[in-house]
């Protein structure tokens, strides 16, 4: 299943007292859609999911849902380390009218290959939605195994993957060994060109906050036979994607946001605001970019 080439996960915005700030998401949410977003991941990683009450998580769905109004898909974070846990959820979520949940790989108790397939499977046949599967070995220790991923893959409603291994080599072999309409997304922002050099589907990412329509501009042009003009941006865009992840995401798109104009607040502990250095070097970079942006090269 195709959501779209470029899907952001979203950040969730904060008031000063560090309560979500529902006004901040609608302009966001609006943003997003007008630069270069195809579908938004509500409640996953970038937004600072492990921070989020039950409740908190679902009021956002609910409320991104009502924003978007069907302009594009919206993909509920409900996956977690408790199956039980992440079931509810799940089933709370289906009535809020998203259109696909997001099921990340059980982080902490380190499951079995074959405890995480029985885990995505019974989340999976709880609900009616499609179901995207979230590999990210780099915070949850453990890995989905590609012959884990296949497996999966063959449960009618898990129809796509968010592959953050950073590997090409498996992301190839995930996209060799799967049926043609089931979607592999890349996970790494950086590694969004390469991906669909090898026949990925596209991007959930967090530099798209930013740099939302450069990176719709790139899949375009390489879409459309132009690879030069697509390596030409990806060259470009990539001090930003790295500046992305600098310090612990989402600690610069935030700040990079706000900067920018488009208020989301900051981050609630244990993340906390960049320092000085950081703030400067992420200036610089930003400006770097839109310089070489004005330019044309």
């Amino acid at each position: 299943m195709n959501f779209g080439n470029v899907l952001t996960a979203m950040v969730t915005p904060f008031d000063p007292y560090g309560e979500v700030d529902f006004e901040a998401t609608r302009g966001l949410v609006n943003y997003l859609i007008a630069n270069g977003s195809d579908g938004l991941v509500v409640a996953g990683t970038t937004g600072e999911s492990p921070t989020l009450t039950h409740d908190e998580k679902l009021k956002l769905f609910t409320f991104v849902v009502d924003v978007v109004d069907g302009r594009v898909p919206v993909i509920a974070g409900t996956g977690s380390n408790n199956t039980k846990a992440s079931i509810e959820l799940t089933i709370e979520a289906e009535k809020t009218g998203v259109d696909a949940i997001m099921l990340v790989t059980p982080y902490y108790n380190k499951p079995s290959q074959e405890g995480m397939y029985q885990h995505f499977r019974t989340i999976a046949e709880s609900t009616t939605l499609p179901v995207m599967l979230y590999n990210i070995p780099g915070r949850s220790v453990a890995s989905l195994d590609l012959d884990t991923i296949i497996r999966l893959s063959q449960i009618k409603n898990i129809v796509s993957v968010k592959e953050a291994s950073g590997v090409l080599d498996r992301t190839a072999e995930l996209i060799s060994n799967t049926a043609e309409d089931f979607s592999v997304y890349s996970g790494e922002d950086s590694l969004t060109l390469p991906t669909l050099a090898i026949g990925g589907t596209g991007i959930v990412s967090v530099s798209s906050h930013i740099i939302g329509n450069e990176m719709q501009e790139m899949m375009e042009h390489f879409n459309r036979g132009e690879v030069a003009e697509a390596g030409a941006i990806h060259r470009r865009i990539l001090p930003v994607m790295n500046a992305m992840f600098a310090a612990p995401s989402p600690t610069p798109v935030k700040e990079a946001l706000n900067r920018i104009g488009v208020p989301v607040g900051s981050v609630r502990l244990p993340l906390i605001p960049l320092n000085d250095l950081e703030r400067e070097s992420l200036s610089k970079v930003i400006a770097i970019y839109e310089e070489k942006r004005v330019a044309g090269y």
